[in-house]
């Protein structure tokens, strides 16, 4: 069977028409700067390779202009929509409500919209491309993979908050987790090279989202994100962990409303606050120039990584290894590099030659006497979601 799957983030979109259950890739692809002018759509096949250079404004339009190219009678790869068996769509925030792979009904639909405001930035896009896919796509099943499934096994000590226990037992607040679907399958890989599946790591995905996760026997047991993807680490327009009554300075001293605030805080804050700059390249490149904006924005976002590394190897009680994912881990070796020195302490020791090599497949980046190991594993969330898309109808 065919399975489309849909992976929505917070700026970008990513896809892979898989068939399965061989993982052949039939083509793949990514939309990137989705909001910019400058936004780049990228398709490939065995035959072509696409890159186009055109303003996206919203994943809708990014959507349609994917459907478009699948169909196109000269570089497309499908005939007919109903060539898609299975449309697996990547989803935020499953609550309390999802806590595992889930066919998408009107019901289901319901619940994702209800959690918009516990994931702003992604589930709206989530909740698009399974509405355009619908109509694209009308004779295939269509499911949805829940980014908080895979820290469902945090514990209670963990995940819940220090407030009046009314907001838990009646409202569901609590630590959910975030980018379940890279972590799991990162994790994964790391445990089998490691050789051992009593094991402590810690992974760190680093795109225009960013996150940690303690993972101990290949188990999710503590995560940056909370109950919402605004906590924890800094990311390309996301604050992370700041100290809440700043939100009453902005509300009560300088007269924000609640919905500036949180506009401030998701959208014009992180790197973009600090540098003028969302994407880590445009960062880094004018760091290289002299740009002391952007030198303290490297440092700070390294800075914060390596503070939730220290934390998790106190909770882990030791540290096997630590994973670099997703577009800036796997990319940045300046930002791996910043992470990973003065960590000695902790054993770990960067490899500086290795560190420069990019590559497709697990790589070991760390000396060979480093006591932890330092890994970077491409993710691969979406042949993840469609090994689980398809297994929910094997079942």
């Amino acid at each position: 069977m065919q399975v489309l799957v849909l992976n929505s983030g917070s700026s970008s979109l990513k896809f892979q028409l898989f068939l399965m259950p061989e993982k052949t890739i039939l083509c793949s692809g990514l939309i990137e700067r989705i909001g910019m002018e400058d936004a780049i759509f990228k398709f490939k096949t065995d035959k072509d390779t696409i890159e186009v250079l055109q303003p996206i404004p919203n994943h809708k339009v990014g959507l349609e202009l994917l459907s478009k190219q699948l169909l196109n009678a000269d570089t497309g790869i499908i005939k007919s929509s109903d060539d898609i068996d299975i449309v697996g769509h990547r989803v935020v925030q499953g609550g309390a409500r999802f806590d595992k792979t889930t066919e998408i009904t009107n019901h289901t639909k319901e619940n994702i919209k209800d959690l918009f405001s516990l994931a702003p930035l992604h589930n709206p896009a989530n909740f698009e491309g399974i509405e355009v896919a619908e109509t694209v796509f009308p004779n295939a099943k269509q499911v949805a993979v829940f980014d908080t499934a895979f820290h469902q096994t945090i514990p209670e000590h963990a995940y819940r908050y220090a407030i009046p226990n009314e907001f838990f037992t009646k409202h569901k607040i609590r630590l959910y987790g975030f980018h379940g679907t890279s972590h799991k399958f990162v994790s994964e890989k790391a445990i089998e090279y490691l050789g051992k599946e009593q094991s402590k790591i810690i992974t760190i995905h680093l795109g225009n989202g960013c996150s940690t996760t303690a993972v101990k026997d290949g188990k999710s047991i503590d995560h940056s994100m909370g109950l919402t993807p605004l906590n924890g680490l800094i990311m390309g327009t996301r604050s992370g962990d700041i100290d809440p009554s700043m939100i009453f300075h902005l509300a009560k001293k300088l007269n924000y409303s609640i919905d500036d605030i949180n506009t401030i805080l998701q959208k014009e804050s992180g790197m973009l606050g600090l540098t003028g700059y969302s994407d880590l390249r445009d960062i880094q490149a004018e760091a290289e120039k002299g740009n002391k904006a952007c030198q303290l924005g490297l440092q700070m976002n390294a800075y914060r990584i390596k503070k939730y590394i220290g934390s998790y190897a106190a909770i882990l009680n030791g540290l096997d290894a630590i994973v670099f994912t997703a577009g800036i881990g796997e990319n940045s070796p300046e930002m791996r590099k910043r992470v990973c020195e003065n960590m000695d302490y902790l054993g770990i020791t960067l490899d500086t030659e290795k560190n420069q090599v990019r590559s497709n497949k697990l790589t070991v980046i760390s000396t060979k006497d480093s006591k932890v190991k330092v890994l970077v594993i491409p993710t691969n969330e979406e042949l993840e979601i469609a090994k689980q898309s398809v297994a929910l109808f094997e079942n």
